[in-house]
């Protein structure tokens, strides 16, 4: 197979190279495109590739015209249009596959070289990922070496030649690139694109079934990540709060705000009333996107966290939200203190719907709570005492922490309690929340992030999906809503520690931890490194980030145009640097070849026009012969020339040569 590969003619090993290149950029898309077009895009170039290999003649017109038909069809089946970002795309890449059976003449290379860049651009439509940006770094090698190998229409010249040169443009390339990534005004985070490229995002939702969290802890990728300006609160207190649920259905929680959008007459809400006491702990975070409106804040944040070009507020239960769903990675400043209260210190009218409960659910939960207040010791217990009731319960009743807890049914908190006695974060905390509301206590479940890892190499805290968590909060007169983890009373190792429930693995990463645990975690934290990197510095180098270059640079209050001053500035500056080195390259030069070539210009403005190749004394032969004893002095000053260059010991030094042309006869 090889031999044959290094004995194809230029134009076959010139084809298969162009088509594996074309291949490699549409290959990350396949997971993304529909399945006809995956297909057919594969078959095509597969197609193309026998024809090269065999030296077969390219289909006709009626196959390409048949086969467009079929790909728009199903791009309009698909899609029900031709337009937006998903069935662009899929014509963008059904369109190259079939231009690479018009290729003929190097015109139609040329159109499959732009093709081919303009979807491998798509390619950061659906990812900006720092493995997106690799794999597209290969592709632009591979496609400017395909455009360097057709501007050498000579000879077969190998393909490394051809790769060499590429990699030097591309080098010569990056610092005009650098420049204008840092310089050039941009009105959103690089690669803004419509907000249906962020649909699909896993994360956590304004609802919560139970076991929809133990899916999340399945996910190891990572939801955000955190900079402490100072020190670091013990792992036990990194409650980072999003949704806050307190209408149940039996089957699912939802957010109370939820009663206005199912068109529901709304009740009084106890407001936030939040105190806070102790140190402020201050931290940035870099939020992944979640097309969702909500912001993560270590509980409790009483300020308003910095986050530009977004208006925030907080709802009466300490979320913070945004005024649109997040479908960038965003970065922002916030304050919190693990020290606080909230809520009402006496009962109000908002509180009860924290206490309801659907009719005809868990009825055995609601049979223990009776029992419960049957019991002459927990009578008039206040609800500090109750929640130790049921905290001792989990403690000693069996109860097991578990991402496998099988398919809960519609008594969800009867089966916990009494029947499979293990579940995940949300199955325990949405059970004790129910048990709670049955002994007539307000209660809610709180879901958000609890815990994450240091990274050693960067310093940033690293908060993953599997992060994900579920706890509840209860109302205690005189102190307003406490939160509880009940999850702490059935696995303390859940939190506190670095102890979680992990999925199966990989093959690879089951290989490496096998041989060296120590090496997988050290080769997780460099790659966890490396992207938070690429989101500091590309991903997330937004405007705030360039008027702040600005202002590093001396600009009291940097604005737009003081970005296109430093801009042409540098350009200006550029241009002016490689003036003076094409200057200094020119005098760089052989001087006596420059003095030489002065001389024939002389003599062809004489009419004496002589090869590019004439030596020296030839020149001096051909004065003589044409102009006579008139040149005598100019034929000499050529044999000087000749013997400076050449003699063993020259007369006289270049310089008097150059002095002595400048006062030479020139006959006409």
């Amino acid at each position: 197979m090889l031999t044959r590969l290094s004995t194809l003619p230029r134009e076959a090993r010139d084809t298969l190279f162009l088509l594996a290149v074309i291949g490699w950029v549409v290959l990350p898309q396949v997971g993304r495109l529909p399945l006809w077009c995956s297909a057919l895009a594969a078959g095509v170039l597969v197609w193309r590739g026998w024809l090269a290999f065999t030296s077969r003649p390219l289909p006709g017109n009626w196959w390409l015209l048949g086969l467009l038909a079929v790909a728009i069809g199903a791009t309009l089946l698909t899609h029900r249009t031709l337009l937006g970002r998903d069935a662009g795309v899929t014509l963008i890449v059904v369109l190259l596959a079939l231009k690479t059976l018009e290729l003929r003449a190097r015109r139609d290379a040329f159109v499959i070289f732009f093709l081919g860049f303009f979807t491998m651009l798509t390619n950061f439509f659906f990812s900006q990922s720092l493995l997106t940006a690799a794999a597209m770094l290969v592709a632009l090698l591979g496609l400017l070496t395909a455009l360097v190998n057709a501007h050498m229409p000579v000879g077969k010249p190998p393909l490394a030649q051809a790769a060499k040169t590429a990699s030097w443009m591309a080098l010569l390339g990056a610092p005009i690139m650098a420049v204008l990534f840092v310089l050039f005004p941009r009105l959103a985070p690089l690669w803004g694109i419509p907000s249906d490229a962020m649909s699909g995002r896993s994360g956590l939702s304004a609802s919560m079934q139970v076991g929809n969290i133990a899916s999340l802890a399945l996910d190891d990728s990572i939801a955000m990540r955190i900079r402490f300006e100072g020190p670091v609160p013990p792992q036990s207190d990194l409650y980072f709060r999003g949704p806050v649920l307190a209408a149940f259905d039996g089957r699912e929680w939802r957010r109370q705000a939820s009663r206005l959008d199912a068109g529901l007459a709304p009740r009084t809400r106890a407001p936030a009333d939040l105190q806070v006491f102790g140190s402020a702990i201050r931290y940035e975070v870099t939020l992944e996107p979640t097309n969702r409106p909500w912001l993560f804040v270590l509980d409790a944040a009483d300020q308003k966290p910095e986050l530009p070009g977004y208006e925030l507020t907080m709802t009466p239960d300490l979320q913070w939200r945004t005024d649109r769903p997040l479908t960038d990675i965003v970065r922002y400043r916030a304050t919190s203190h693990v020290d606080y209260r909230q809520g009402p210190q006496r009962a109000t009218a908002g509180l009860r719907d924290d206490v309801a409960l659907p009719a005809g659910f868990n009825p055995r939960t609601l049979a223990l709570a009776a029992e419960i207040r049957r019991n002459p010791r927990y009578a008039n217990a206040d609800t500090a005492a109750l929640v130790g009731v049921v905290l001792a319960r989990l403690r000693s009743g069996g109860y097991t922490y578990t991402l496998e807890p099988g398919v809960y049914g519609p008594n969800s908190a009867d089966e916990f309690w009494f029947d499979r006695k293990q579940g995940f974060c949300e199955h325990i905390a949405s059970a004790f929340v129910v048990l709670m509301r049955a002994l007539g206590v307000p209660a809610r479940v709180v879901t958000g992030y609890q815990g994450g890892e240091r990274n050693s190499l960067d310093g940033f805290w690293v908060v993953r999906q599997s992060d994900a968590h579920a706890w509840a909060e209860v109302w205690l007169a005189g102190r307003g809503w406490v939160r509880v983890d009940p999850t702490a009373a059935v696995a303390p190792g859940r939190i506190g520690t670095l102890a979680r429930l992990q999925a199966p693995r990989g093959f690879i990463a089951s290989a490496i931890g096998g041989v060296s645990p120590d090496l997988a975690l050290d080769l997780r934290a460099m790659w966890d490194a490396m992207n938070n990197g690429w989101n500091q510095w590309v991903l997330n180098y937004t405007q705030s980030k360039q008027l702040g270059l600005l202002k590093n640079l001396g600009f009291d209050s940097p604005s737009w145009e003081d970005l296109s001053y430093v801009l042409i500035g540098i350009i200006v500056l550029v241009s002016l640097c490689i003036a003076a080195w094409t200057l200094w390259e020119r005098r760089q030069h052989d001087p006596w070849l420059r003095l030489l070539e002065s001389a024939r210009t002389k003599l062809r403005e004489s009419g004496l026009d002589l090869a590019p190749t004439t030596p020296p004394r030839q020149m001096a032969d051909a004065v003589q012969l044409r102009f006579g004893s008139a040149a005598t002095a100019l034929a000499q000053w050529l044999l000087q020339l000749e013997a400076q260059r050449y003699a063993r010991n020259p007369h006289g030094s270049l310089a008097t040569l150059q002095r002595a042309f400048k006062q030479l006869h020139w006959p006409r």
